[in-house]
């Protein structure tokens, strides 16, 4: 009789456990985009994992959270548009995962809003050089001259590359 009582609070105790544990988002996979997180933070942290993947030469892995990350980003602006650092993102990870036309929409709504977004201004640099538009990613670097930052640094020195 003991066991059964021990045994039914055990499992009671693992269902309640597991019941929150689905309820708030937590797992054991280690994975904590699925948290209380807005939806534009876990696309940035999907995007910093992505960029760390692509240092270490797993460039697959990255776009599978670059993917990831750019659903939650379309969701972000759809119900908070024209808020450039989520622009700004949806180019980068357009970008990154070679749909540059799409991320130049984004970039240029971006500067629509708010022409100096420094992050915006060096990704489109970086889009321009890409994409063999050395003078429009000059123009960039011009907006970014005056930031003492160093957006300007490493886009001055992609663009003196090529």
């Amino acid at each position: 009789m003991i066991k059964k009582i021990f045994f039914l609070i055990s499992f009671i105790l693992f269902l309640s456990t597991s019941l929150y544990a689905a309820s708030t988002g937590n797992s054991s996979d280690g994975n904590d985009y699925a948290s209380g997180k807005t939806k534009y933070k876990k696309a940035s942290l999907l995007i910093k994992d992505a960029k760390k993947l692509e240092k270490k030469n797993k460039v697959e892995k990255a776009k599978k959270k670059y993917k990831k990350a750019l659903k939650y980003l379309v969701e972000t602006n759809k119900a908070e548009p024209n808020k450039p650092d989520t622009l700004n993102y949806l180019g980068y990870a357009s970008r990154k995962l070679g749909n540059f036309e799409i991320a130049e929409k984004y970039y240029l709504e971006g500067l629509s809003i708010d022409p100096n977004h420094i992050g915006i201004n060096e990704y489109l640099g970086e889009l321009y050089v890409i994409t063999n538009r050395i003078d429009k990613a000059i123009e960039r670097l011009e907006v970014l001259e005056n930031c003492n930052c160093e957006e300007y640094n490493e886009l001055q020195t992609l663009i003196s590359k090529n």
